[in-house]
């Protein structure tokens, strides 16, 4: 086991969370950062704010030609269209992350996490699954403005998406009522990573 000394001069750890809309990663960011032990890029995103949402805080938020006059000009590291919506992380907003010397919590959907394996592969990459799609249609219900088509192409999407959970390092089912339980398995498994003796830094 590394000795403390090696473990502090190792690299910030990038954790990519990942995993269906609905599953709860909102939540789950929400508590695992609320310590300050970890920093969060700020991602992109063309899509209106929801209530309470804040421009710089949750998303970047832009307009459709702004995202792609972003995509031209390579500033974002992957992007993806999600149920008809734009969504990227700058690689700005991960540089500074990685530069603040904490480990870094990356939320992003299932398709711009399987484009991140390739160039940012000593990341650690978490997918979050639900016990069913029954409770990501739960969810999905139960927030504001819910629309019936949406929910049904957002829970076919959901299924696709599970199918790939193998792709990922790590699976941690979010029980619903359980949300300490998932921090704390999601925490054990980054220091876990974080202790790999022949785990590199991430390179943006």
């Amino acid at each position: 086991m590394p000795d403390l000394e090696d473990s502090s001069d190792a690299p910030p750890l990038l954790t990519v969370i990942s995993g269906p809309s609905g599953v709860g990663k909102d939540a789950l960011m929400e508590r695992l950062l609320e310590g300050g032990d970890f920093a969060r890029p700020v991602t992109m995103t063309a899509r209106p704010p929801r209530p309470g949402e804040v421009d710089g805080v949750h998303y970047h938020f832009a307009t459709t030609e702004q995202f792609e006059a972003a995509i031209a000009a390579g500033e974002l590291l992957e992007h993806a269209l999600v149920h008809g919506t734009y969504y990227g992380t700058p690689r700005a907003s991960l540089r500074d992350a990685l530069a603040s010397g904490l480990d870094v919590l990356l939320q992003i959907d299932v398709q711009g996490a399987r484009t991140l394996r390739e160039p940012l592969g000593d990341a650690f990459f978490v997918f979050i699954a639900p016990e069913s799609v029954e409770q990501i249609e739960r969810r999905l219900r139960e927030r504001p403005g819910a629309d019936g088509e949406e929910i049904a192409r957002r829970l076919t999407s959901a299924r696709a998406e599970l199918a790939q959970q193998h792709a990922f390092d790590a699976v941690v089912v979010n029980i619903e009522g359980d949300l300490d339980g998932t921090v704390e398995r999601v925490r054990e498994l980054i220091a876990r990573e974080r202790e790999r003796p022949s785990r590199r830094g991430v390179e943006v």
